[in-house]
């Protein structure tokens, strides 16, 4: 199927870079997005990015998202990406409010956007309760809750402890005392990320700790590889250092990402995501084919 000028956005939110399509205006086949998605989002030879999301109607809310990862698997939620999307959808005069509600995967979120002269510079995400029954994370705990909190998994030549928590996608957070460098969260990282123990596979945070309101996150993101943020990753963490005792609760705790900080604070019911997003540019691609 061939597409002229086929116009998109892109946008990041502290470098998680995404590619927006109005899908509402070229309604892409479904058996097409994720060719789509690996195609477009392709460093080098395309636009590059770490994901594709599409802006779709909603019988739920007032818009729907729904997002791509560059190897062309959907993802259920994505912090950052849901951010950005929050941006596009209102600066395009998809939804014009201050307050919108979001159709995803995991269920209908709430954004709230903080203006500039109309423009939007941050979004304060409701991303809602995490998930800590391991069936419905998944993954697969050696102990004997329903919960999978600091248990071993051997990773060749280490033994991580990691605390298993969804955002409406899974992630494993792994507290370490030293920040690991780019080689060693590529080895281990992917490692964790396909381990048998994660059915649907999982995004992998490692975590240093600074103060009881403070940390430095680096991801291993499910499907695209390390990225230079992760919203729901950032959610996930302060939820796994809450149960840990780790960080104060009810008090909102800064996450430094390699792309820039996010606030996140986790009230022991809902988690509340909030964090700035750029537009890159706009564009048309002529022709392609997928």
């Amino acid at each position: 199927m061939k597409f002229e000028n086929l116009s998109f956005s892109k946008y990041h939110a502290l470098g998680n870079d995404y590619i927006i399509i109005n899908d509402i205006k070229w309604n892409i086949p479904e058996n097409k997005k994720p060719d789509l998605a690996i195609k477009l989002c392709e460093i080098h030879f395309s636009i590059g990015a770490d994901g594709l999301i599409f802006v779709n109607n909603s019988n739920e809310a007032d818009v729907k998202m729904r997002i791509f990862n560059n190897d062309g698997s959907e993802a259920e939620m994505c912090g950052n990406g849901i951010r950005c999307f929050s941006k596009y959808v209102y600066e395009h005069e998809i939804v014009k409010k201050e307050e919108i509600s979001i159709e995803t995967l995991k269920g209908v979120m709430g954004a709230k956007l903080t203006l500039n002269g109309g423009i939007v510079e941050g979004v304060q995400i409701d991303m809602g309760p995490p998930i800590l029954n391991c069936e419905e994370i998944p993954v697969i705990s050696e102990g004997f809750s329903n919960k999978c909190v600091n248990e071993p998994i051997p990773i060749l030549d280490k033994i991580f402890k990691f605390t298993a928590v969804s955002m409406g996608n899974p992630h494993a957070i792994i507290f370490v005392k030293e920040q690991l460098n780019d080689d060693k969260l590529n080895k281990y990282g992917g490692l964790v990320e396909a381990h048998e123990r994660f059915p649907n596979k999982t995004n992998v945070e490692f975590v240093k700790v600074v103060s009881d309101k403070e940390c430095i996150m680096r991801v291993f993101e499910r499907g695209v590889g390390i990225t230079k943020s992760c919203g729901t990753g950032a959610c996930a963490t302060v939820v796994a250092g809450s149960i840990l005792g780790i960080f104060k609760k009810y008090t909102p705790i800064i996450v430094h990402n390699d792309g820039g900080d996010l606030k996140i604070e986790y009230s022991g019911k809902t988690v509340l995501m909030e964090g700035p997003i750029n537009k890159v540019f706009n564009g048309i691609i002529e022709e392609i084919e997928i």
